[in-house]
């Protein structure tokens, strides 16, 4: 990583098509991140919710309820922000006579079952009035009654804290309620400061508009005012994925050893993080009370999906579907895991099942009915290639080029004249699963040779959970690349997409993508540029956020330093060059930046990079020396309330694409010389320059970032392979806290990263036994071979012998 230009965000030197209202961005990252912790229990005394006859809850059953949660916030707004006129299943203004409302009015008043009740039984009525016009949705009508109240009496606090309340529930979409509702409870708050509820009712407003530090801290200070297991829960929620939120869901099952939810919010903390041990004993713990729980059996099903436990994983979805026919999560990933297995009819039948479910007009469709019909198309290819030698297609050629563009972009399916793939043909069987002892031996060794390969390739940093089917997947890609790079190396021609040639730099990568590829068809892993052309000069962005909002990446955070201290020197030689009189000011305040979201307040020294900026990094080409190419984009921006955005990304342009690509061509062609001495001499020096060589290589593949998912296994995958095609075997793992693409990334050079990674790989000579291993392209020459490898038990490797010493 080297210097670039540094340019205001919006300017020329911004990223095209990145940037929305930061409001925006906040509201839409509180809402990923609730439908990540599954939302917080209801929490409502008013909750429009109905009786087996259909008629809204009676003041007797809120005064239950109130009773049963006296604990708890007096109405929950996550339930109804889409809720602006109220609801039709409840009782409208007019059929709600004034009789009727002055009856449950009565009941609610008596009972004292409503916030901050008087010792006036008259004032009680007249608020218990209001509350009632709440619960049935009648939100401006009970702001008027409460506003005519404190006329009267300014500082009678129900009537705040209830006109609050109605604000919140009239919607949070628009900014004008949600200023309202704060500005209310932050009286209430003034008024009578030791009442734990407003507090928690305030952080519900705040979280979904980004404002998450202001919402922990509320949160914070119900705990200490009155413990309670939800507070806990629901706090950790807002801490996301980290170790506080763990700590957090922690002390809520202090509070409440029997708490469901806390066990299942604990389980998704530990399975982002990458723990699958703890998050499997935290969902176990969740079904031991509860074993009819589908968010907890959905859950742990998707981390058994991630973690390559396939046939756990659909045992959990069709629980949850005898349980929840219609939950479009379960049916979607009980398609994805029956195709991924080679049960092609099931898998199809099941996402089938998802298309139907059409969202109603003005309904957002969910993740899972946009991503169905692209799973759905490739199961057809997939299937339809299930018996066809892998050397006579190509996946990257065959599908549509409009059809790979919005998968990979992940847009709704909306494609001009798309042809369907064939439907299943039936002559073409699904794949049977393959017991590991029906392998000969040596395939068994083989096997098992590449689930430790794999192993090695696991990065030991929070947000990565080990997935054992792709271990086995990029071990034997490993193997397979060792082999081909030899067999190339001694002038053999391979077999590549219908042709016999000498391997190229990109069919030695096309091995490891085709691997990588099969062991998780849900992910688009294509080669950007052979994305249609007007994609490409529309320029594909392979972009990461680092911190959205106040929500921090923890897959990256061994980088943030790095990555700061790159852009205050950009920033002090912007300074230098634009405003050199605030130069020493600008410097001073650097001094005290010690974190990203320390910046945002040096923006404002100049008015172009007030809203925000980007610096532009480049890397230096081998080929041509004193020429750079661009390298990746760090953006950062902020809004008034503190929320900020950190992300990375690299562009792949036709002309950008040309250049890494010709920088590749002359290494690979260096290498392959080189090679071809090594398998003739084996001297130390070939060695060692043959090394540098594909780590330089591999260098440029990682700045240019040419797939759209899955660059950075795949390119560590072929260094392992074309290191032990040389004699040198990788024997280190990568160190914690390490991702070998952005150890490329931030490297200033190859020279640079190729030091660095030797550092950890401990290179050592290759054991003998590997040259009597079986070829990986003829022992699996078929779609069909792949999988049933894939499905086989790996049990069975824990007892034997590797061969890697």
């Amino acid at each position: 990583m080297r210097p670039g230009k540094m340019a205001p965000a919006g300017g020329c030197g911004s990223v095209r098509g990145l940037w929305v209202p930061l409001a925006v961005l906040a509201l839409a990252q509180a809402q990923a991140v609730l439908a990540l912790t599954e939302q917080y229990p209801a929490l409502s005394l008013l909750k429009r919710r109905q009786g087996p006859a259909g008629d809204c809850a009676s003041a007797g059953e809120w005064a239950e309820q109130y009773s049963a949660e006296s604990d708890s916030s007096f109405l929950h707004f996550h339930e109804s922000d889409g809720d602006i006129g109220g609801s039709s299943s409840c009782e409208s203004v007019l059929s709600l006579n004034t009789e009727k409302i002055l009856s449950q009015a009565k009941l609610l008043a008596e009972q004292k079952r409503f916030p901050f009740a008087t010792d006036n039984d008259n004032t009680n009525e007249e608020l218990a009035i209001a509350y009632v016009l709440i619960g049935n949705g009648l939100y401006d009508e009970a702001i008027r009654h409460f506003s005519t109240m404190l006329q009267e009496e300014p500082e009678l606090v129900s009537a705040i804290y209830g006109r609050g309340i109605a604000y919140g529930k009239k919607g949070l979409h628009d900014m004008k309620n949600a200023e309202l509702a704060l500005f209310e409870l932050s009286r209430v708050i003034s008024l009578e400061p030791d009442h734990p509820e407003v507090f928690e009712q305030r952080a519900e407003i705040l979280s979904p508009l980004g404002r998450i530090s202001e919402a922990l801290s509320d949160l914070t200070k119900a705990i200490q005012l009155q413990p309670s297991a939800r507070l806990y829960r629901h706090r950790g929620t807002l801490y996301f994925i980290s170790e506080e939120a763990i700590e957090s869901f922690k002390e809520a099952l202090k509070q409440k050893a029997d708490f469901i939810d806390a066990y299942k919010s604990l389980g998704q903390a530990y399975r982002e993080l990458g723990n699958f041990d703890a998050a499997t004993e935290s969902f176990q713990k969740a079904l031991l009370l509860n074993q009819n729980h589908v968010q907890t059996l959905q859950l742990k099903g998707m981390m058994l999906y991630h973690h390559g436990s396939l046939d756990e994983a659909l045992k959990n979805f069709k629980r949850c579907l005898q349980l929840e026919p219609y939950n479009e999560v379960c049916q979607y990933m009980k398609g994805l895991s029956h195709v991924a297995m080679g049960q092609f009819y099931e898998g199809i039948k099941a996402q089938t099942k998802v298309m139907l479910n059409d969202p109603l007009p003005g309904q957002k469709a969910t993740p899972e009915y946009l991503k169905v019909k692209y799973l759905r198309e490739y199961s057809r290819y997939l299937h339809a290639h299930l018996d066809t030698p892998l050397t006579e297609y190509n996946v990257d050629i065959d599908l549509p080029g409009n059809f790979k563009d919005h998968w990979a972009k992940n847009l709704p399916f909306l494609i001009e004249n798309y042809e369907e793939q064939p439907g299943l043909q039936p002559h073409i069987k699904d794949v049977l699963f393959q017991n590991f002892e029906s392998y000969k031996p040596d395939v068994q060794e083989l096997i098992c040779v590449a689930d430790h390969l794999g192993s090695m390739m696991q990065y030991e940093t929070p947000g990565f959970l080990p997935n054992k089917r792709i271990h086995r997947a990029m071990g034997l890609a490993t193997l397979e690349v060792m082999q081909a790079v030899q067999r190339t190396w001694t002038n053999s021609k391979v077999r590549m997409n219908g042709k016999t040639r000498l391997m190229q730099w990109r069919d030695m990568f096309d091995i490891a993508v085709k691997w990588r590829r099969i062991a998780d068809p849900d992910q688009p892993v294509l080669w950007l540029d052979q994305m249609p052309a007007r994609s490409l000069s529309r320029g594909f962005n392979n972009h990461i956020n680092l911190i959205r909002g106040q929500v921090i990446n923890m897959r990256y955070l061994e980088y943030f330093e790095k990555i700061l201290h790159f852009i205050k020197d950009r920033i002090l030689v912007y300074h230098g060059a634009n405003n050199p009189k605030g130069l020493l000011e600008v410097r001073e305040a650097l001094e005290k930046v010690h974190k990203v979201e320390d910046l945002l307040p040096i923006m404002k020294f100049n008015s172009k990079t007030r809203d925000g900026f980007t610096v532009n990094t480049k890397v230096p080409s081998l080929k041509d020396q004193g020429k750079e190419y661009d390298g990746f984009t760090i953006t950062i921006t902020g809004d008034k309330v503190g929320n900020i955005l950190f992300s990375v990304e690299t562009q792949t342009t036709e002309e950008r694409t040309q250049l890494y690509h010709a920088e590749i061509d002359a290494l690979y062609k260096d290498l392959t010389a080189k090679g071809k001495i090594l398998i003739l001499s084996a001297e130390l020096g070939e060695v060692d320059a043959v090394c540098n060589l594909i780590l330089s290589l591999v260098y440029y593949f990682y700045n240019l970032m040419p797939l759209s998912r899955g660059s950075s296994v795949i390119a560590y995958s072929v260094i392992m392979g074309a290191l032990m095609a040389s004699g040198k075997e990788v024997s280190g793992k990568i160190p914690k806290g390490k991702l070998v693409d952005f150890e490329a990334m931030t490297a200033p050079g190859s020279e640079a990263f190729s030091k660095i990674a030797r550092s950890w790989m401990n290179l050592k000579s290759i054991s003998p036994s590997y040259k009597s291993l079986p070829s990986v392209s003829e022992t699996f020459p078929t779609l069909r071979t792949m999988i049933e490898v894939l499905n086989t038990d790996s049990s069975h490797c824990l007892k034997k012998t590797v061969v890697v010493v």
